[in-house]
């Protein structure tokens, strides 16, 4: 049995919101300079009577623990998955893992180097160029000038980057930057890589470039952190799984077990908040037909409409709404979304209801999960995984006494039609004339 690379036992992380750093013990170069630039306004490191702070301030301070008594193993070479809704501790940990924080309480045994790859804007220094912060990163993992010299040329040809080596990283676009990151994270190799969310901000091809590159990693005895919402990548690329709820390590196991339990948790808790009317924005969401029957059945190629009901105690300027279809296993299939489809702006407060309206719908025989998304212009303000559900029925759309089949079809019914000896409608192909030796 492989040994335990990272051991973590009784981790906690706590909190003071309503706080400032003062109870921090990680301080960064730009802290020292914010907190000397509040001295000017200070006599005797005593506020001065004009400046003189709220003392309710300090009355609404409270506790909140990111992270509460976590303790888990992770075996050498092993590719573990973190997975949990927004909120649930998921970063923390990683930035604790990281070194970037510090915990408050418990332990941690790491055997190795750690490279991570957390959100945009670290682990780069935004004055260096490309160039440098390849580097200065390798630098940092202890890794020597010709060390790095050696792996530099596959970093760069990994993140396609080359024109821009010399530029500023601070110039990069957010989709640069992640791909010169993760590069650099992958290829100086660490012991153990640690990746968040981040890599939804690269293109679909990078994307799968990283996947295989992490599956690569763990190939060659390193060690991966993965945190996801994509819950099908967490099953394919990890072995083992964790799940965080309230900063709490609610279980922990095979990828695809943990992945289902936390699917069928989530889908219960959105449910719940619904039908308690413990959902404060997202009043009722309900499936209806074309003759507005409620149903959450419906046939191949028939018209689905999504009815539902908003709430905002103030007006919402411009909000924005998504209706996510999802597999089972929690893979999205297709979005329909106000700023797509609608895109105008409107805005309300108070109760609202709103339809959207999915006309022959394109699925082919199975239950799908739906999502519910809802925004103002760029703050989330409710989100509902799983608030419903869809089921779709076969049906012979083309007409030909065959019924699409997922098993071989995939998941959509395309609308399609085949047309038989049409040689004559299309020119003839072009020959090119043989060569005239004697020319």
């Amino acid at each position: 049995m492989s040994e335990a690379i990272i051991t973590v036992e009784g981790l906690g992380k706590k909190y003071r919101l309503g706080a400032g750093r003062s109870n921090e013990r990680y301080t960064a170069l730009r802290d020292v300079v914010a907190d000397k630039a509040k001295s000017l306004f200070r006599r005797n490191g005593k506020p001065t009577s004009d400046l003189r702070p709220l003392t309710s301030a300090r009355a609404t301070q409270e506790d909140f623990w990111a992270l509460k008594d976590v303790s888990f193993e992770v075996k050498l070479g092993e590719v573990l998955g973190i997975i949990g809704r927004n909120g649930a501790g998921k970063s923390t940990l990683l930035k604790i893992l990281s070194r970037i924080t510090e915990p408050t309480e418990g332990r941690i045994k790491i055997k190795g180097r750690v490279a991570s790859l957390l959100e945009v804007g670290t682990g780069f220094h935004p004055e260096l160029t490309g160039r440098e912060n390849i580097y200065l990163n390798g630098a940092i993992l202890g890794m020597s000038r010709a060390e790095i010299k050696a792996k530099f040329d596959e970093i760069v040809a990994f993140a396609e980057v080359e024109k821009f080596l010399d530029t500023p990283v601070k110039r990069y676009s957010s989709g640069m930057y992640v791909r010169l990151a993760f590069a650099v994270a992958a290829h100086l190799e660490p012991e153990i890589l640690v990746v968040d969310e981040v890599l939804s901000v690269g293109d679909a091809e990078f994307q799968k470039k990283c996947l295989g590159k992490m599956s690569e990693v763990s190939k060659e005895g390193r060690t991966v952190l993965f945190v996801s919402h994509n819950m099908p990548v967490i099953e394919t690329l990890c072995s083992r799984a964790i799940l965080l709820e309230r900063g709490i390590l609610q279980d922990g196991g095979d990828a695809s077990e943990i992945v289902e339990k936390y699917l069928t948790r989530t889908i219960k808790m959105s449910q719940e908040r619904l039908t308690h009317g413990m959902s404060k924005n997202i009043r009722s969401v309900i499936v209806i037909n074309r003759e507005g029957t409620e149903t959450n059945q419906f046939a191949v190629g028939e018209d689905i409409i999504f009815d539902l009901e908003l709430f905002s105690d103030g007006i919402i300027e411009h909000p924005r709404l998504s209706i996510g279809i999802h597999t089972p296993n929690g893979e999205r299939l297709a979005t329909i979304h106000t700023d797509i489809q609608q895109n105008s702006r409107w805005g309300f407060g108070g109760s609202r209801r709103v339809r959207a309206v999915c006309r022959n719908n394109f699925l082919v025989p199975a239950r799908y999960r739906i999502d519910i998304g809802f925004w103002g212009f760029s703050t989330e303000i409710e989100s509902l995984p799983g608030a419903t559900h869809i089921d779709i029925v076969a049906r012979d759309v083309y007409g030909t006494g065959s019924l699409p089949d997922a098993s071989f079809q995939g998941h959509v019914v395309v609308d399609a039609e085949w047309e038989m000896d049409v040689a004559d409608r299309f020119p003839k192909r072009k020959t090119i004339p043989e060569k005239n030796e004697s020319c």
